[in-house]
């Protein structure tokens, strides 16, 4: 690759920076300042046509191929992304923010409000995807990218990587969204409220103003994990991984101990997720999922949101994906063919339910690496 920018403060591993902005908000506010945390690989090159986005699903982060800082775990994502993967940090060069109302270095409820200098709480002004993609424009808008190789995201990734092709069509050369939807289901929202009402029936929430005490609500974040994980998974894969084989003992307790493997794995879920995932953060990025609807702001139609794309479309979805269905995906495809864009689609078979994205599939990635590199050839 030649032409490449070898030395540039603004690009590696554990950054971030803030953003004048202001950032205009669906709610009808504003965001001003922003910070954003993101970590980037691979080198940019002279063309600044080499940038891939990365869209991190509800509880991951900017962490996508490095090693998380509290729970010293490897990427989400090092399956797909690195030297010779299908996200090839040789060829491209790789963004991934951590979303505004996250927890991890980003504007959100747990930063400090500016005007007060005292965390934001649930004064943080509420969020929508769109917000969410209008602060990463900024973020490549520092960075001197006027225009994306490609914007690729999985569940509420895939939801940032479509919002990104209706708002900056003209920026957005290939998108990639993997097991995704263009809304927000009724079933969807009520699994999030059950996990909401959770977070705020622990009386450590306080409303959300739990901060200076450092006594966050912890069991409530971790039935909120624990039912959310459950809609993760599928039916044959809890099956095929626990069944009803008891944890650790011989016969049934009588008692309300973890009982059953299954039982003692969402309890683990729940609590490993509370030291790495603020309560409020989770609040107020459910609920922009939940507000999350791609046809609303085309007159209901969402073959309209895709009028005149140049974009590359891929989809993919997974057979045992029950929070978002293939049906999801087809709903996608058919608004992209009415609106005479380019698309590819494919279904893949899998065990492991929703969080068959994260998980190492060859397939999958055999799929992502041939659309990238088609879309290099154009």
């Amino acid at each position: 690759m030649s032409g490449i920018i070898n030395e540039d403060a603004r690009f590696g591993l554990d950054k971030s920076v803030r953003l004048l902005g202001p950032l205009p908000l669906d709610s009808g506010g504003a965001l001003s300042p922003v910070d954003i945390a993101y970590e980037t690989y691979g080198q940019l090159n002279a063309q600044a046509s080499n940038a891939v986005l990365i869209c991190h699903a509800l509880t991951m982060d900017q962490y996508v191929a490095s090693t998380h800082p509290l729970t010293g775990k490897g990427g989400w994502w090092t399956d797909m992304v690195g030297p010779g993967k299908p996200i090839d940090t040789d060829r491209h060069f790789i963004i991934c923010a951590n979303v505004i109302g996250s927890c991890m270095g980003s504007s959100g409820p747990a930063t400090l409000n500016p005007a007060t200098e005292k965390p934001w709480g649930m004064d943080f002004p509420v969020l929508t995807i769109a917000d969410m993609v209008r602060a990463q424009a900024l973020l490549l808008d520092h960075f001197g990218i006027e225009r994306l190789h490609a914007v690729i995201g999985g569940s509420m990734g895939g939801m940032q990587a479509l919002n990104w092709t209706t708002l900056y069509p003209e920026r957005v050369g290939s998108a990639v969204i993997i097991a995704s939807a263009a809304r927000h289901s009724a079933q969807n929202i009520a699994f999030h409220e059950v996990g909401r009402q959770a977070i705020m029936a622990d009386p450590r929430w306080r409303g959300g103003s739990y901060y200076a005490d450092e006594d966050p609500p912890s069991s409530g974040l971790a039935v909120a994990r624990m039912a959310a994980h459950i809609t993760y998974l599928s039916e044959a894969g809890l099956t095929e991984k626990f069944g009803r084989r008891l944890q650790d003992r011989d016969s049934k307790t009588f008692g309300f101990d973890a009982d059953f493997q299954v039982e003692s794995y969402l309890r683990h879920q729940g609590i490993s997720f509370v030291d790495r995932f603020d309560a409020n953060s989770y609040l107020y990025i459910t609920r922009a999922m939940d507000y999350f609807d791609l046809a609303e702001a085309h007159g209901g139609t969402l073959a309209h949101a895709f009028q005149g794309s140049k974009t590359r479309f891929c989809l993919i979805s997974f057979d045992t994906d029950w929070l978002y269905p293939t049906s999801e995906s087809r709903t996608i495809v058919h608004a992209l063919n009415a609106a005479g864009a380019a698309a590819s689609f494919v279904e893949l078979s899998s065990a492991f339910g929703h969080d068959s994205f994260l998980l190492e599939n060859p397939e999958m990635n055999r799929i992502v690496d041939g659309f990238l590199k088609a879309g290099e050839n154009i």
